[in-house]
């Protein structure tokens, strides 16, 4: 009798310990943002010249290299970081909002028994952080692309916005509050294909590559799984991607995507919904490798007691 009076406290107490330290080890919600934040200041100069090159009318004269090398000659070195401001506010809002939703999914819906999450699972996770995230980056999108493409611009279209806010300000002085979610559409159906392929893959090629005796957990695993995540991201997400440069790019009454679909097709040809893939690549194989590899080590040290 006694023996049972104090099994039961035990068991009590190994359940609370257990509870509390899922508590601590779940990540906090701004991790990913910070770690997509940080690879901004990498990745920038390849964003603005793929979105450039997406907005090119027919064939481009110039590559990746060739556009930035054209943009340091025309418009000064610090010209490729034009718009870096509203990068960074995209990456805080977009990224923070669907790194940590995917998270939070992921906790709610996984297994609670330490068994691995279903893929089906995470598919799910990602296409609903997605979706919410793509919601909330759109506005900082829009600035974003048109920061990096103005001196691209005959003088008197140019829009010289100072600043992200500076840009977000005048968007809704001159044109109306409603065209901060100009390209809504493509700009959310791109975020949940870029979440559900570059997060999910992530988790999946690293579940894949620790399984092997090869690998362990740590930099050179991040490092190959990150970089087949951005393969996979950059290749599912191309055509949405155009089709959100090229309407977030105009001005005027919106255009919807399904329209500038097949008006690109029917103009340049079904190839064109793939222009600037290596410049994507080469733009988001970088930001997705710093991105994972930071938020690794991030999580390492929020968690270190």
């Amino acid at each position: 009798m006694a023996t049972t009076t104090a099994t039961v406290p035990t068991q009590v107490q190994l359940q609370t310990v257990k509870q509390t330290q899922q508590v601590k080890t779940r990540d906090p919600f701004w991790l990913g943002g910070a770690a997509s934040c940080t690879a901004a200041f990498v990745s920038h100069p390849f964003d603005l010249a793929k979105v450039r090159l997406q907005t090119t009318q027919g064939a481009s004269q110039h590559g990746m290299i060739g556009t930035m090398i054209q943009v340091a000659r025309h418009e000064g070195v610090l010209a490729l970081y034009n718009g870096l401001s509203a990068s960074l506010l995209r990456q805080a809002t977009y990224s923070t909002v669907r790194f940590g939703t995917y998270d939070l999914l992921k906790d709610k819906f996984g297994p609670k028994d330490g068994s691995k999450i279903p893929v089906s699972t995470m598919l799910a996770c990602g296409v609903a952080a997605g979706c919410v995230g793509g919601g909330f980056g759109n506005p900082a999108d829009v600035v974003n692309i048109r920061m990096v493409n103005d001196g691209k611009l005959p003088k008197e279209q140019q829009r010289h916005y100072k600043h992200a806010f500076d840009g977000l300000y005048r968007i809704v002085k001159d044109e109306g509050a409603s065209q901060l979610m100009r390209g809504l559409g493509p700009n959310m159906n791109r975020a949940i294909l870029m979440t559900s392929s570059q997060l999910v893959s992530y988790d999946g090629f690293k579940r894949q590559l620790l399984q092997l005796p090869w690998f362990d957990d740590n930099l050179i695993t991040h490092f190959a799984s990150s970089l087949l995540a951005g393969l996979v991201a950059t290749t599912v997400c191309a055509p949405l991607d155009v089709l959100k440069t090229r309407i977030m790019n105009a001005s005027g009454s919106s255009t919807s995507s399904t329209r500038m679909c097949f008006h690109i097709i029917k103009t340049e040809g079904p190839s064109a919904l793939f222009k600037g893939w290596l410049p994507a690549f080469l733009r988001l194989g970088p930001h997705t490798i710093v991105t994972f590899m930071v938020l690794e080590q991030l999580k390492l040290l929020v968690h270190k007691k």
